[in-house]
Formats: structure tokens, C-alpha cells, sequence
């Protein structure tokens, strides 16, 4: 059916209930206008109603008239009268029904104003809040819990200013050089407080413009953190700063508002008997505040879960798995609040290589670690990352709360085995075959194989990662020598395990140690994810 014929029988149908057609907006959404009446209502609201020509986008309603008894903050109502009837991404129209879809979208946008009305959701304000707290953007890198003054840079780029709130002046520095922006001044003063209570639009009056209305609004969530604010006001006020700026962590989110004191009106005062408090009067702007700290951006996407932030973590080998994995340990927090992450590996990136190399071209006949380190700490500047480009023989890594063998060698494995025994916890990640599976091998305590063990396991027909032997295949040759081929998608499903066995870890789930994760679909899994106990010929853990 072709789309023209669609759009009219979905105005047609929209007509019979009270809509005319009034022409198309500047996107090309087509445009009605008419009453939206709630569930067992007499009188509507007059609404404009836009459907998206391909009907791939849900209708947005917008009130023309908003009934002036509302208050001044109400929930799924902007400003401009825009109607929130459902949250976009919580259901799928469908395109073969736009009929009958934008019809439903029409009667639940109804039965929504119908609550409005009845005062029904004021409890959404909360979940809405930045909905209705629009201001100017600054970005905070605050990773410690100390309250009270913090630092505000502000950085230009093209023109642009931006504003920066840390308590770590280098790191955040290091972060806007990645963005291409230069510090212009640190000198903004800036307070942040806390509440355990979340915030919400204040009903009666909406947004605040005045101290005085954050202090009323304030007062109705948290009295305590109302008096913190207007303390730290005063303590700005005094001092000789043309603003401030007041952050107010919230227990899901932080949101902030700056002040301009009124330097003329303070020096009158300052010269009258009368004292009173003028702060009240002080103008205000919000501040939608978006944070860049890196304990945010690694929790983000694994809440209530530990990251591997404040850990101490090597990664020996820096190839087709030790690349990939690196990577995905920083964007699990590795290297940050106090840990760091070490790369260990003295090869250099060749052309045979690019293929399958978390790395590219610009880093070719560069060492992996120094080349892998420079790109994380491009990618994630807060992150602590070390590279060591020398034989892990040779290395001194210190106290480790994790050591990772990413080098799918079998002998540097049994080396490495030996020389950090229990209690370093050793996690090795491997490929078996060409591509044919990826296992991992988490070593915690002195009763659980090693990687050592699962050899002589291995040797006994035991353990094995497939029911048939491993295929051999083997690519290569004259002086590029023989290797093993397989695609870089394998070398990611290992990195993928590592890292799900890393986080695991960090969060005290060692079991079960060994896994494997089968990718020639072929094959037969052998060896379900176990336990393994050390097996009684392996010379590492019987001497």
C-alpha cells in the first residue's frame, strides 16, 4: 500500500474523532488539530497532533490550551504544552497498523492528561526532574566524598567555553586536552553539598530565579541541605567572587545552580546600619550538570556491581586477546580511583598482525604495551596505565591483586604459574585451535588448578574443551613463518570471557573457575564450566 493512501485513511479516521487537518510542519509531519478528552470527560483540551509520515515515530500531542488551575510544574507537561504520554523506546509501533497504532497512541495520551488533571502523578516529578531543570552544561569529575569547596576550570575550544567541576585539577586537565580545549580560568568559587532526598519541582513555583526560591524549594525536600546551601551562599558572599557555583548530590543523580551577587547592592550594605540579609534577592540560572568522573562511567552500565576501579592489574601479552582485553578492562574501571593497569609485552606490531589487533596501522612496527597504552589513555585519560615493553622474565611487577596471561602461550603460561603463585590471583584466558573455542582459567586459592594443572589434564584425555581432538590448521609461509588463522572475532569472545571473569572476580564470584565458550558450533562441548581441583602430577602445586 503505498504511503500516501496510508496517511489519508489515518487522517480520515483521526477526522471522525474531531481532528482537521492544518497542514505539514517544517519536518514534513503531518499536522491536526483538535480536542484531546479524557476518559468520561466533557470538555477537552485543544492539541496539535504531528504523525510522522513513515509512521515509524510515535505521535507527538502538544497542548495549545493548558488549563490555567494546573500548577506551575506538573509531570509528562513541558513547558511548551509538549504532552509525554509514553516513553519513547518502551514500545515498537507497528508500521503495518498505523491506523489502529496511532489511534492507541491518541487514547493513551487521553487517559494521560485525564490523570494530569486529577493531580494524579505528582510523583513522577521526581523521576522527570532534569525534565524541568534546563540550564547551562557542566561537566563534573569529582571522585572523592569530600564536601565543602571544590575546583571550577573553565576551558575554551573554537570559541566555545565550557565548565569543569573536580577535585583532581590533573586529571580533569588531561581529560580536556583530549577534547581539544585549553584551561582559560580555575578561579570560579564552587561548593558542593549532599541530600538523601531526591529532588522535584517545586508545584507553586517553577523554576526558581531567585535564592530565596531555592531556599523555599529546598526547604520542602531537606531542611538540613537547605541550611548547607545557604551557608556556603554567604561564605561566597563574603569573599570577593562575582558568583558561585552549588552542586547538590542527590542519591541518583547530581544537579546544581549557579548565583551572581550583586556587588553594588552588597557595598550599600556594607555601608547602612541596616544589616539585613540580601541574599535572598540573588539571582540564580541552573545547571544541568553531566558527569565525566570515571567511577561513573565505568558503573554506569553494571549497577550495584563492583568495578575493577582501586585495583592493581596486569595484563602479560598485548596481542590479538591482551589488545581487545585491555580495552575492555579500562571501560570496567581498571586503572582508576588509585589502581592501575600494567601491560607487559616486548613484541612490536607487524603487518601480519593488523588483521586481528585491537591496534591499527598508525601503530604499526610500534611496541604492543607502549602503543596499547598510549591509545587507552587517549580513550581514557583519567585511567593510571603503565606499559612495560621487556620480557615478562624480566619484569618486577610488584604486588599484584590480579595477574592476567593473555599470551596463549602454554610454556609462558607455566612459567608465570610458577613464578606468582597463590595467593596472587592468576587468571589466563586462551584459544583453542583455529578459532574453535575460548576458554578461561581462574586460579584463587591453593586447592584450584592452575594452568599448569589443566596440561597434565589435558594430557589424560581430561578436561578438554571439545569431544573430538582440535582440528590443526596452520597458514603462513616463508619467513612470516607458520600460524594459527583464525578471525578477529574470536580473539574478541576471549577478551569478552576474560573480562566477564575479571568482574566476577572483583565481585567475589570465583566459581565457576574454568569456562569455555564454544564458537565452531560444529564441535561438541566437552568439559561443561567446572571446578577444577590442581592435579597431583603438576610439579607446581605438589612441591
Amino acid at each position: 500500500m503505498k504511503s500516501t493512501v496510508v496517511v489519508a485513511d489515518v487522517i480520515e479516521v483521526f477526522e471522525q474523532r474531531g481532528f482537521a487537518f492544518v497542514g505539514k510542519a517544517d519536518d514534513g509531519w503531518f499536522r491536526l488539530r483538535g480536542r484531546l478528552t479524557p476518559p468520561q470527560a466533557d470538555k477537552g483540551c485543544l492539541c496539535e497532533l504531528q504523525l510522522d509520515p513513515s509512521f515509524f515515530d510515535l505521535p507527538r500531542i502538544r497542548l495549545l490550551e493548558i488549563p490555567p488551575e494546573l500548577p506551575a510544574a506538573i509531570p509528562h507537561l513541558g513547558a511548551d504544552g509538549g504532552l509525554c504520554y509514553i516513553a519513547k523506546g518502551m514500545v515498537v509501533l507497528d508500521i503495518y497498523d498505523p491506523v489502529g497504532q496511532s489511534l492507541a497512541c491518541l487514547d493513551r495520551a487521553a487517559i494521560v492528561l485525564g490523570q494530569i488533571l486529577k493531580r494524579e502523578l505528582i510523583e513522577d516529578l521526581a523521576e522527570e526532574f532534569f525534565a524541568y531543570w534546563h540550564g547551562l552544561f557542566c561537566f563534573v569529575d569529582m571522585q572523592g566524598k569530600d564536601l565543602g569547596r571544590q575546583n571550577c576550570i573553565v576551558a575554551q575550544a573554537n570559541g566555545s567555553s565550557l565548565y569543569f567541576v573536580t577535585d583532581n585539577e590533573g586529571r580533569t586537565t588531561e581529560k580536556l586536552k583530549s577534547l581539544g580545549y585549553q584551561v582559560t580560568d580555575s578561579t570560579v568559587l564552587t561548593y558542593r553539598v549532599k541530600t538523601k532526598t531526591q529532588p522535584r519541582p517545586l508545584t507553586s513555583h517553577w523554576p526558581p530565579e531567585t535564592v530565596g526560591d531555592i531556599l523555599e524549594w529546598q526547604s520542602t525536600l531537606d531542611p538540613q541541605c537547605r541550611r548547607k546551601i545557604h551557608e556556603r551562599i554567604k561564605e561566597g558572599e563574603r569573599g570577593k567572587a562575582n558568583g558561585c557555583l552549588i552542586f547538590i548530590e542527590s542519591p541518583l543523580m547530581t544537579y546544581g545552580f549557579a548565583v551572581f551577587y550583586d556587588r553594588q547592592h552588597l557595598a550599600r550594605k556594607g555601608r547602612l546600619v541596616d544589616r539585613r540579609d540580601l541574599s535572598y534577592r540573588l539571582k540564580v540560572m541552573p545547571i544541568s550538570v553531566v558527569r565525566i568522573d570515571d567511577g561513573y562511567l565505568a558503573q554506569r552500565n553494571i549497577p550495584n556491581s563492583q568495578t575493577l576501579a582501586g585495583k592493581n592489574i596486569a595484563v602479560v601479552g598485548c596481542g590479538t586477546i591482551g589488545g581487545y582485553l585491555a580495552d575492555m578492562l579500562v571501560k570496567a574501571g581498571a586503572g582508576t580511583f588509585g589502581g592501575k593497569l600494567t601491560l607487559v609485552d616486548f613484541d612490536c606490531l607487524l603487518p601480519q598482525n593488523i588483521g586481528r589487533h585491537r591496534l591499527g596501522f598508525p601503530d604499526l612496527l610500534s611496541n604492543k604495551a607502549e602503543a596499547m597504552s598510549k591509545e587507552l589513555r587517549r580513550l581514557a585519560p583519567g585511567a593510571e596505565i603503565r606499559a612495560l615493553p621487556v620480557d615478562v622474565r624480566q619484569a618486577q611487577l610488584g604486588k599484584l591483586d590480579l595477574l592476567i596471561d593473555a599470551t596463549g602461550e602454554e610454556s609462558l603460561g607455566h612459567w608465570l604459574c610458577g613464578h606468582y603463585p597463590h595467593p596472587t590471583p592468576m587468571l589466563s584466558i586462551w584459544i583453542e585451535g583455529p578459532g574453535t573455542a575460548v576458554r578461561a582459567l581462574l586460579r584463587t586459592t591453593t586447592s584450584g588448578a592452575c594452568y599448569r594443572c589443566l596440561w597434565h589434564s589435558n594430557g589424560k584425555g581430561e578436561l578438554r574443551s571439545t569431544v573430538d581432538p582440535l582440528p590443526v590448521i596452520l597458514a603462513g609461509h616463508g619467513c612470516e613463518g607458520l600460524y594459527v588463522p583464525f578471525p578477529a572475532s574470536v580473539s574478541v569472545h576471549a577478551a569478552s570471557l576474560g573480562t566477564e571473569m575479571a568482574l566476577d572476580w572483583v565481585n567475589g564470584t570465583y566459581s565457576p573457575a574454568l569456562r569455555t565458550r564454544l564458537i565452531d558450533q560444529t564441535e561438541q562441548l566437552a568439559t561443561p564450566d567446572c571446578d577444577p581441583f590442581h592435579d597431583p602430577e603438576c610439579p607446581l602445586c605438589n612441591f
